[in-house]
């Protein structure tokens, strides 16, 4: 009987962890690039920019 995890294929097992190596690096790269900080778009209300960006506005905390 053969075991679906025997690694005599070691040629195999290398190119698959090479792939994912450089599926990783590049995911890794994309987050950096596109996903760093949340960013405010420009233009739009104060209150509404304090609410994507987390942060409490005057009007919430007075109202606690």
């Amino acid at each position: 009987m053969k075991d679906w995890l025997d690694f005599s294929n070691k040629k195999l097992v290398k190119e698959i962890a090479v792939i994912l190596v450089i599926k990783v690096i590049c995911l890794m790269g994309i987050k950096a690039i596109w996903f760093n900080s949340p960013t405010i778009p420009k233009g739009i209300d104060h209150q509404v920019a304090e609410h994507i960006a987390g942060l409490p506005s005057a009007s919430q905390e007075s109202s606690r």
